[in-house]
């Protein structure tokens, strides 16, 4: 009988569930990606509707200004749920294939997450701008 400590070739299982447990974790990851483009993409929506229902309703040169900064402002949000969700896709895939590979994992030089966050800094401070001229 073979050790797996001693003997490199004999197939250890504990590898197998660990790839197991890499591969779900990896799908946690894509799915709070997923719940978090969806959140963004609900809230642009929202937004969006929440001002065209207030310009519709006031008739305020204001309202209509507010509305058309919340369509950007939506926009902005949609594309950053829709950009973060394709490239969260691709990273999972990515990650999935090297795993099957047996190759080890890699870093990403940029994480999907700062990103993210830059982009939506970048829509704050877009706020900030049309708020204070």
């Amino acid at each position: 009988m073979t050790d797996p400590v001693t003997d490199p070739a004999a197939k250890d299982p504990r590898i197998d569930l660990a790839r197991e447990r890499t591969a779900l974790a990896h799908d946690r990851t894509t799915l709070a990606w997923i719940r978090t483009a969806l959140t963004f993409a609900t809230f642009g929506l929202g937004m969006i509707g929440f001002f065209r229902t207030l310009a519709q309703s006031s008739h305020d040169p204001h309202a209509a200004e507010l509305h058309r900064f919340a369509v950007q402002l939506g926009v902005a949000l949609l594309v950053t749920g829709l950009v973060s969700l394709l490239v969260a896709a691709a990273a999972h895939v990515r990650a999935l294939g090297r795993l099957r590979r047996g190759e080890p994992p890699a870093l990403d030089a940029l994480p999907l997450a700062v990103g993210v966050a830059v982009l939506v800094a970048l829509c704050c401070l877009y706020g900030l701008w049309v708020f204070m001229r």
